[in-house]
C-alpha cells in the first residue's frame, strides 16, 4: 500500500483504538479487527473515562501519573465532547480524615471549603466543607470517545472491519498490534482480569460539571456526569476473575454513595448494571511487549483512558522507530 507498513490492530477497545490512530498518524496502513459486532464492546464500554493523572497517583504508581499528564490534551485533539472543568474530591462528614490522605498522596490540587464548592458545583452548596479540587482534570465519556476515534481512523485511510465472518489473515501483514486483553493470557504471563462494576442513573434533579470522588475508607466511588442528565457511578475493584452479574452489595454501596453526594439520587432512573473484567498485570501497570513482529499492548487495568495515547506511542515506536521531540 503506496510503501507503508501493513499493519493489523486486534481489538477495539481504547487500547486498539487509540494504538490504530497513532499507528495511522505515523504513516501505517491499518486495519482495525474486532471480533465484536461494533467498536468498544468490551471493558471499556464500561468505563468512567476520567482522565485524571493527578487523582490517580493516590493509589497508583508515580508512572501513571508521569506518563499521563499529557492526556487530557491528546484526548482533546482527537475527539470532541472532552470536558475541562476538573476533579472534585469529596468525603461525608465522618470520613473528612480520608480528605487529608489523599492529599498527601497526590499534588496539583487546591484544597476548597464550603463556599468554594458551592461555585464549583451549586446543586452541591451546603452539604459538604471540605474538598480538593484538581482543576486541570477532564473527562470524555467513552460511549462518544471510541466511535468517534473510528472515525478519525477511516479519515487517515485506516479501515475498521468488525464481526467478520472470517477474521483476517495475518501472514498479510507487517506487523500485528494485538490489543485483545485477556484472550491473549495464554501467550502473556501473568496477566489477570480485575472485576468492576458500575451504574449508569439519570437523574434530572441533580446537575454536575464534573466528575466527583466520595472517598470511604474502604470503598472509595465516583460519580461521573454525562449528557441528558445522565451519571456513571463506579467502580469497584476487586480481585475476582467472576464476570457474573452485579451483587446486591456493589448495589447498594453504589447507590448509597450517590445518594449521600445528593439525596435527588434517590429518585434517579436505574439505567444500566454493569460488570467487566480488566485485564491487569501484578503491578498494575500497562505494557507493551514485541514478540518478533507481534506487538502486544495489553494489562490496562483502570488505566485505559489515561494510559492509553503513552501505549500506543510506545507501540508506534517499535513500528517506526523512536519518533523525533516536539521542539
Amino acid at each position: 500500500m503506496n510503501g507503508k507498513p501493513r499493519i493489523l490492530v486486534k481489538g477495539a477497545g481504547v487500547a486498539g483504538l487509540t494504538a490504530a490512530v497513532t499507528l495511522a498518524e505515523r504513516g501505517g496502513a491499518v486495519t482495525l479487527y474486532d471480533c465484536a459486532d461494533r467498536v468498544g464492546a468490551g471493558a471499556s464500554w464500561m468505563a468512567g473515562g476520567m482522565l485524571a493523572p493527578w487523582c490517580e497517583a493516590e493509589s497508583a504508581p508515580a508512572e501513571v501519573t508521569a506518563q499521563s499528564v499529557d492526556s487530557v490534551d491528546w484526548w482533546a485533539s482527537h475527539v470532541p465532547g472532552v470536558v475541562r472543568e476538573g476533579s472534585l474530591v469529596l468525603a461525608p462528614a465522618r470520613d473528612v480524615g480520608e480528605l487529608a490522605r489523599f492529599g498527601r498522596r497526590t499534588s496539583h490540587f487546591q484544597n476548597v471549603g464550603e463556599a468554594d464548592i458551592a461555585r464549583l458545583e451549586p446543586d452541591l452548596a451546603g452539604r459538604f466543607q471540605k474538598g480538593l479540587f484538581f482543576a486541570d482534570e477532564g473527562h470524555v465519556d467513552p460511549r462518544k470517545a471510541l466511535p468517534a476515534l473510528a472515525e478519525s481512523l477511516a479519515r487517515f485511510g485506516g479501515q475498521v472491519v468488525v464481526a467478520p465472518a472470517q477474521a483476517p489473515d495475518e501472514a498479510a501483514f507487517d506487523w500485528v498490534v494485538d490489543c485483545t486483553g485477556l484472550n491473549v493470557r495464554d501467550q502473556l504471563d501473568h496477566l489477570r482480569g480485575v472485576r468492576g462494576e458500575m451504574l449508569l442513573l439519570r437523574c434530572e434533579d441533580v446537575i454536575l460539571h464534573r466528575p466527583v470522588r466520595m472517598l470511604h475508607p474502604r470503598i472509595p466511588v465516583y460519580i461521573v456526569p454525562r449528557d441528558n442528565h445522565v451519571f456513571m457511578v463506579g467502580a469497584t475493584m476487586v480481585e475476582s476473575e467472576n464476570a457474573g452479574g452485579m451483587t446486591v452489595r456493589s448495589m447498594m454501596e453504589l447507590l448509597n454513595s450517590a445518594w449521600t453526594l445528593h439525596p435527588g439520587f434517590a429518585e434517579a432512573e436505574i439505567l444500566e448494571m454493569g460488570t467487566g473484567l480488566r485485564p491487569s498485570y501484578p503491578d498494575n501497570m500497562p505494557r507493551v511487549v514485541q514478540q518478533g513482529r507481534h506487538v502486544y499492548v495489553n494489562g490496562m487495568y483502570r488505566h485505559g483512558f489515561l494510559l492509553s495515547p503513552a501505549r500506543a506511542r510506545e507501540a508506534a515506536d517499535l513500528v517506526f522507530g523512536p519518533s523525533k521531540p516536539k521542539e
